[in-house]
């Protein structure tokens, strides 16, 4: 939910499971009244729409055509909420519960948040037995530059703390930062077995930082003990956790714990609340956990923004941060410090703001941070300025987007696409694939992912580099878009389809598979799929391109957000070319997505309470 609540944009839409549940809640309470079933309602579309929670302040007062009720007054309608068999308290075990604050959730969520919020607060705490001279002498080997100090610090808070954040955009060395630490903590192992494992919430989140990881221990100069204790192989959460087919259990869980002693998770940001829940309950009570993530970027597709939540109260206790000096060798005054510690939590979380991809005169570095800040004119004003080789803008109308789009499709993709019928190595075709990607907003409309693939098509024939005639054709992109445990494919992987050089020359489509494998498969075994040379920028999460187009629809609508925004121009290495209008772009960067639910409460609410 943005800024302004994204219910007040425009009518309350339900889905027909929201209003089935309403008249099942009503139904089972025996409480045939319209506000009871509203509000079941809303609560069901809540978590349909990224939220924990329903704010039924919100929703008060207003039209509901969907269910033909108009609700009551607040103050009313929790009184009567509250008299229902269906709704109970905090701790109730009912259909729906109702906090204090007129937050009205389905048990199963309220139970995962205040469940996450347990786990979190117990595992935010020091780990004894720490070798502190040990630790002193690694971080000055592992971190020798001055100007690494948030990275150093970073490191020396992972080894000190049971459950550590790393938070940072593209390009602050996340990945290198995590490397390290995992080489501190082999050296504090001191010989003993270490067992760690590397996941990520989608497969090609997986496949990037296991390659990331890889590389980045190639340019470590480590002994052959702590080499080995290294992960060689990244995996899903769903994998790691023994996901289990047509089943919302998994094989390991709080009775059959992961045989870990170190767990690190990247593009953490990406993580819903059920999977954060179910993974913080299946890793071991001494076990370390270490996310990595963007705390700025987009929220999961589905319920939560737990990232953005735990990350709220970032800033060091004045204890911790004198600790982190003595040992990291960082003057006290140079460590950010909380402004409250009250909550465990502020000694886990660390912020790295220097980046190394995009430095002080970088267009994209400015833009992002502008994006960020919610500087909607300003970061117009930076796009449009031409000073900045690396971004550009072009105001967009309806009429004009498809033949302005086919002129740029044929020059970004022309190389791919011919690499693609040359049939050369498919090494080679995804990285010219991952050279430029179109990004939007919406996977329907003019400006929607499903328009924009056909425009690419039709331009990318009229051109004669693709015969659309039969479905398959030799450079087709496709993004699977449902998980299939046996194929090992995954929501979110991108396949490329290609002549099978080393078999008859049918047409397979190929996958990355991590450390540079590729497998093919046939066309007709692959599960629910897409064709991707345009993808919404929720699904880009985890990815990196060369160049990226970013168009934006022309109006504003509800997922408009400064969250999409930067999400959208951070996945560009070299260059983003911004389509759109003014308007919607500047009110855009303006809203900030804000989602219903107390877990940024439950962390925080010693220091909030205090402040």
């Amino acid at each position: 939910m943005t800024s302004g609540s994204s219910a007040q944009v425009g009518d309350v839409e339900f889905s027909d499971m929201d209003l089935h549940f309403g008249r099942f809640v009503s139904r089972l309470a025996a409480c045939d009244r319209p506000e009871l079933a509203a509000a079941a309602a809303l609560a069901s579309r809540a978590t349909g729409n990224g939220e924990v929670c329903v704010q039924l302040s919100e929703f008060a007062q207003r039209p509901l055509p969907d269910l033909n009720v108009i609700t009551p007054a607040l103050d009313s309608w929790l009184g009567l909420l509250r008299e229902c068999s269906a709704v109970g308290k905090p701790g109730d075990f009912r259909p729906l519960v109702l906090d204090e604050k007129g937050r009205l959730y389905l048990y199963r969520y309220w139970d995962y948040e205040q469940r996450l919020a347990e786990h979190l607060l117990a595992r935010a705490v020091d780990v004894g037995g720490v070798d502190e001279d040990l630790l002193r002498d690694g971080l000055k080997r592992y971190f020798p530059n001055a100007a690494d100090v948030e990275q150093k610090l970073a490191a020396a808070a992972a080894v000190l703390r049971r459950f550590c954040v790393i938070s940072g955009g593209p390009g602050t060395g996340k990945t290198t930062t995590v490397v390290k630490i995992l080489a501190l903590l082999a050296e504090q192992a001191r010989g003993g077995q270490l067992s760690i494992g590397l996941a990520a919430p989608t497969g090609k989140a997986a496949a990037r930082v296991q390659d990331a990881m890889r590389a980045a221990l190639a340019r470590l100069d480590v002994d052959l003990f702590t080499s080995e204790a290294m992960p060689r192989e990244a995996r899903t959460v769903h994998r790691l956790l023994g996901a289990r087919a047509d089943s919302v259990y998994y094989r390991h869980d709080r009775d059959n714990p992961l045989p870990l002693d170190v767990l690190v998770v990247d593009e953490a940001s990406m993580a819903d609340l059920a999977l954060a829940v179910k993974l913080l309950e299946a890793l071991p009570g001494t076990a370390r956990l270490i996310l990595l993530g963007d705390k700025d970027q987009l929220a999961s597709v589905e319920a939560g923004a737990v990232l953005g939540d735990v990350c709220r109260g970032a800033g060091f206790s004045r204890g911790f941060a004198q600790r982190l000096a003595s040992i990291a060798g960082v003057p006290v005054s140079k460590i950010r410090k909380s402004g409250n510690e009250a909550s465990p939590l502020s000694d886990s979380i660390a912020l790295l703001s220097r980046s190394y991809r995009f430095g002080p005169t970088s267009g994209i570095g400015n833009l992002a941070r502008l994006v960020n800040e919610g500087r909607g004119a300003d970061a117009l004003e930076l796009v449009k300025s031409g000073t900045h080789a690396d971004i550009a803008w072009r105001t967009i109308a309806p009429g004009d987007l498809q033949s302005r789009l086919a002129a740029v499709v044929a020059e970004k993709l022309r190389g791919y696409v011919e690499a693609a019928r040359a049939n050369e190595a498919p090494e080679k075709i995804f990285a010219l694939f991952n050279e430029f990607r179109l990004l939007c907003a919406h996977r329907s409309g003019r400006f929607g992912v499903t328009a924009l693939n056909r425009t690419i098509e039709e331009a990318l024939e009229q051109q004669n580099l693709v015969t659309t005639r039969d479905a398959w054709y030799a450079g087709r992109p496709v993004m699977i878009t449902r998980n299939d445990y046996n194929l090992r494919l995954f929501n979110g992987d991108v396949g490329i389809t290609l002549e099978d050089r080393d078999g008859d020359g049918s047409l397979k489509v190929f996958f990355q598979t991590g450390g540079h494998g590729i497998r093919g498969l046939m066309p007709g075994r692959l599960p629910q799929h897409e064709t991707v040379y345009a993808m919404t920028i929720h699904k880009a999460q985890g990815s990196e391109f060369g160049d990226v187009l970013l168009v934006l629809p022309n109006e504003l609508s509800p997922i408009m957000s400064r969250e999409l925004v930067y999400t959208g121009v951070t996945r560009a290495k070299n260059r983003v070319d911004v389509w759109g209008t003014e308007a919607v772009f500047c009110e855009a960067v303006e809203r900030r997505l804000v989602r219903a639910s107390a877990l940024e409460e439950r962390l925080w609410a010693r220091v909030t309470a205090g402040a």
